[in-house]
């Protein structure tokens, strides 16, 4: 009201009455709270009465040059401007859907403010609103000034203290500018919370704890043990929430209903943002009604819960409610403006509620099955990570002895001889063509429980040669069971050899099969769940309660941990929790996520750079003459390949960084929040690994480099690896079962009978029923799929992300690089030299393909673990 009252004022009186004031225009930039994408009307009104009797959105300005007269000794501070209101609130059109609305706001002018560093807003209105940017256009002696905020702000009443926001201007904590300094504390203090209390939707506490929210106690069936905390079972830390402890167990956080999933807590800037929101509820609610059809239609089959045939899989993406096709259509998602609406209508060119077709069965049906493909899926598949050369032959095992017995191979010579393209197994395994995929010690403790539940599984071995082609051959699995005795008289196990005809094929396709189960398992649990999600959250919550916004090494690394926390704990909530979709459509049950703790033992922060980890797998070697300073054990390696190019431009782009702001050593050693980070990220947020002697220095410019590129490999470029590959290759079922329903049929079984006369019956009865199999296909088109609000490696945010200019300049050539690697991508992925790039089902290796569109595409690297 008094802003119309000074303008009606100003119209009668002229601009000068009274004593003349400079003044300061500026923009703010912002989205008012909304609901998917419509804004909550009943809130709006509320805000509009709010602004009628006065109560209204306010900026004050922090000075970084002049000192508040009211502050003095060894903690200046910053001198605070007049407080100045949005304008025109009330008369500024708002559109129905989620959009960006711009106000703007007048300051009188104090020249004792000099250059502003800061500004603190109160929002007096009774709801909250999503602040993005404020620029001031003239400043006098600084020309423009600009604040990246990018953050909800809530009624005053929420806060201790009322938010501040920084200009987007990276200072090193020693050369903030004193003013600054004591607003810059106190915003720490602030994110750090106290440690106690259930927090609340418009909190922004970093906090850790254990996974201790996975089981329910009050249910026998869903006890699951505390993950993290101990040396039984060690784990990352995740975001703490605060939720009270059960009644029947203090130790165990009570979750929340199923319904209430999305209210979970994570810090109030770290939830999905609106478009993102509609994407996955759109995405959640069409996968349901996905999951649904094909339940419905089993209903009325023989043979409920089966797929009878493999043509019964190819109705899943010949169904679907079809859509008109035609104008109608196509204006309808054109004009359409409610994202959730659009994403429900998004059709894949078919039909509604309709999967749409993997890509490993579009050129092919049957390639899938075939030796090659089986074996090209380990080195340009979903999983590529696992894959090492063989050093020893036989293999031997790492379990101890005195708990496990005897669990080396029993692999030999005579199974493998003839699939050597007539090398001795000691030519082969010196000449480095002998490989093995190894799922035997890391299941096998594991084996005899799992199999006391409806799934039957093995610890596996899987040899490989590679051919003079330059592809890969399976040429021997092992299947390994406890000895009946006990794990103390070792394993039990037969070994498996190619066979082309016969019931020997079908035991074959069989033991691959078995072999397919584990790598899923794995896939989904160590190198997707636990190498990426669950590893990266630590380091996003010591980046916010340990460096400042202010941080270079903050604004390097915020990009890359967007939505990650949302995205584990709706995972918390409905995937890895007791009983949840991961439990009931993996073979590893309810023994999960405990197993994957086992594997976070083995854990070494180091090891996750990818040229160490090609290194200590065997598939590459030191060398400096070679491209990265590798030479691959496999030259047409293509995660290694793609993923050495896109690893050598991140840490470039970190160098050319970094660089910037750290000219010495003793710079980075000085830095008392850098090494405040790096310390709590050891002792809290991997702290069960805390000990561990292999865990990187921060005394150096390099200390810094390297590790700051690993974890932005991590969160960007190795999971868009084993992520957004899923659907291509796992969509189809057969291809990558997630469970195995019975064991290796024996002679004279009715069974190996049923086998013989009908394998594909055989291996249907095997491997996931429908149920799980529909559960597993929903989650991983979800997973699979870029969002419309999707940032990729090389984009930001906000073009105005920092005010240095070289930094931004050495961004545009990192973004530039990446181009030129996109180029390269597609080159080698049209050389028909490199078989392992497309194979027999044609499937292009585009996982590294840094950019992307919307949608499942099989490329794209965002730039951070959001979905």
């Amino acid at each position: 009201m008094d802003t119309v009252l000074h303008k009606v004022a100003n119209l009668v009186l002229g601009e000068s009455h009274g004593i003349a004031k400079k003044t300061v225009k500026g923009k703010v930039v912002l989205m008012k709270k909304n609901v998917l994408d419509f804004n909550d009307l009943g809130a709006s009104v509320l805000d509009r009465a709010h602004e009628l009797i006065g109560k209204h959105i306010s900026i004050q300005f922090i000075s970084a040059t002049h000192a508040d007269s009211g502050s003095s000794g060894k903690r200046l501070r910053g001198k605070l401007g007049k407080p100045a209101i949005l304008e025109d609130w009330n008369t500024t059109i708002t559109s129905l859907i989620a959009g960006e609305s711009t106000y703007e706001v007048t300051f009188d002018w104090d020249e004792e403010i000099g250059l502003p560093g800061g500004f603190l807003v109160q929002n007096l209105h009774h709801s909250e609103f999503y602040l993005m940017t404020l620029t001031l256009e003239d400043v006098p002696g600084h020309g423009q000034v600009h604040f990246v905020c990018n953050s909800w702000v809530y009624p005053a009443k929420n806060y201790t203290k009322d938010r501040i926001f920084f200009a987007n201007k990276a200072y090193l904590p020693s050369e903030t500018p004193e003013l600054l300094r004591p607003y810059r504390e106190e915003e720490m203090v602030v994110l750090r919370g106290n440690g106690t209390g259930m927090l609340e939707e418009w909190d922004r506490v970093y906090d850790y704890a254990f996974y201790n929210d996975l089981g329910e106690p009050d249910d026998e069936d869903k006890v699951r043990p505390v993950i993290g905390g101990s040396s039984d079972y060690p784990y990352p830390r995740r975001g703490r929430t605060g939720r009270p402890s059960t009644e029947t167990d203090p130790k165990t956080e009570s979750r929340l209903p199923l319904i209430d999933f999305l209210n979970i807590y994570v810090p109030r800037d770290e939830r999905f943002g609106h478009l993102r929101m509609s994407d996955f509820l759109a995405q959640g609610l069409e996968a349901i009604l996905k999951f649904l059809l094909p339940e419905f239609e089993a209903l009325f089959d023989d043979t409920i819960d089966e797929f009878d045939t493999f043509e019964d899989y190819l109705k899943l993406y010949n169904g679907g409610i079809k859509l008109p096709k035609g104008q109608l259509l196509d204006n309808l998602l054109e004009n359409t403006p409610i994202q959730f609406v659009k994403e429900l209508l998004r059709s894949d060119g078919e039909g509604l509620l309709k999967y749409s077709t993997p890509q490993v069965i579009q050129a092919d049906l049957n390639a899938w099955s075939t030796d090659e493909e089986f074996a090209r899926e380990m080195v340009a598949g979903v999983n590529p990570v696992s894959i090492q050369l063989l050093k020893v032959f036989p293999p031997v095992s790492k379990l101890d002895v005195e708990l496990y017995g005897n669990q080396n191979s029993s692999i030999r010579s005579h199974h493998i001889d003839k699939h050597l393209e007539g090398l001795q197994v000691n030519e082969a395994l010196k000449a480095k063509r002998l490989f093995i995929l190894d799922h035997h010690d890391s299941l096998m403790p594991y084996v005899e429980r799992i199999n006391a539940t409806a799934s039957k599984i093995y610890a596996t071995r899987t040899l490989l040669f590679l051919q003079n082609e330059g592809t890969l051959k399976p040429i021997a699995i092992e299947l390994s069971l406890p000895h009946p005795d006990g794990y103390k008289f070792g394993a039990v196990s037969k070994v498996y050899t190619p066979a082309k005809d016969g019931v020997e094929a079908a035991i074959w396709l069989l033991a691959k099969a078995y072999v397919a189960v584990n790598d899923t398992g794995v896939h989904q649990l160590i190198s997707h769940w636990l190498n990426t999600h669950a590893v990266i959250e630590p380091f996003i919550i010591a980046t916010n309660r340990q460096l400042s916004v202010f941080h270079p090494i903050n604004k390097l690394l915020h990009p890359h941990f967007r939505d990650t926390m949302n995205i584990n704990a709706t995972a918390r909530n409905i995937l890895i929790n007791s009983e949840g979709i991961l439990e009931r459509s993996f073979f590893t049950g309810k023994y999960s996520i405990e197993m994957s703790s086992k594997i976070y033992k083995n854990w070494v922060f180091p090891n996750q750079a990818l040229p160490v980890d090609l290194v200590l797998r065997g598939m590459a070697v030191e060398d400096t003459s070679a491209p990265h300073g590798l030479r691959l054990t496999i030259e047409d390696y293509p995660y290694a390949v793609d993923g050495l190019e896109i690893w050598s431009a991140i840490k470039t782009w970190v160098e050319d960084y970094c660089r910037f702001y750290y000219k010495t050593d003793d710079m980075v050693k000085n830095d008392k929040e850098l090494q405040s980070w790096w310390k709590e990220l050891r002792e809290e947020g991997h702290g069960d690994l805390k000990d561990e002697p292999w865990w990187p220095k921060m005394n150096s410019i390099q200390d810094v480099i390297d590790n700051c590129t690993i974890i932005i490999w991590v969160a960007s470029a190795l999971h868009a690896a084993v992520n957004y590959g899923q659907y291509g290759y796992a969509g189809y079922p057969p291809n990558r079962p997630t469970l195995s329903r019975r064991f290796m049929p024996e002679p004279n079984t009715p069974e190996y009978d049923e086998l013989k006369e009908d394998p594909k019956k055989g291996f249907l009865k095997t491997v996931t029923p429908q149920l799980q199999s529909l559960l597993s296909v929903s989650l991983i088109e979800i997973l699979s799929r870029h969002t419309s609000d999707e940032l990729y490696l090389g984009q930001r945010e906000c073009p105005e992300w920092t005010m240095d200019e070289e930094p931004i300049l050495a961004f545009e050539k990192f973004g530039k690089t990446l181009k030129q690697i996109e180029e390269k991508i597609v080159k080698m992925n049209n050389d028909e030299r490199l078989k392992n790039r497309n194979g027999l089902v044609k499937v292009p290796y585009t996982l590294l393909y840094p950019s992307s569109e919307e949608g499942i595409t099989g490329r794209g690297i965002p730039n951070s673990v959001a979905i």
